[in-house]
């Protein structure tokens, strides 16, 4: 069988190597991908809210939500209830439509492997 047609059938032509090398590294990471989605059927969630949905460290879920914050795609509002310190999270529009982008490109590679 040529070389071509044992990648093609083990889902790894060049088409999809292509496409998965162009997946949005700042979503794809699993942490990072869960906080997108959950604020993105949420309207807003605190740091604890995260915290505790996601079963994560304060420093992991802090390191994940900052880059999303550099990137565009989340914003962090900082306030205080009496002396207490709130972390409040909300997905952007850069950041839905990245997670929009995201899904689709997962949906078509996930169809280009099936169809393999």
């Amino acid at each position: 069988m040529p070389r071509e047609e044992r990648a093609r059938r083990a889902g790894t032509g060049p088409a999809l190597n292509a496409a998965a090398a162009n997946l949005d590294r700042v979503i794809h990471e699993r942490t990072r991908l869960a906080i997108v989605s959950a604020l993105a059927v949420n309207a807003s969630l605190t740091f604890n809210e995260l915290k505790e949905l996601l079963r994560v460290t304060d420093g992991n879920l802090s390191v994940h939500a900052r880059k999303l914050e550099e990137a565009g795609y989340v914003a962090c509002m900082k306030s205080f209830a009496g002396r207490v310190p709130k972390t409040q999270y909300r997905l952007l529009a850069t950041g839905r439509r990245a997670l929009e982008k995201y899904l689709d490109h997962m949906e078509a590679l996930i169809r280009a492997t099936r169809e393999g």
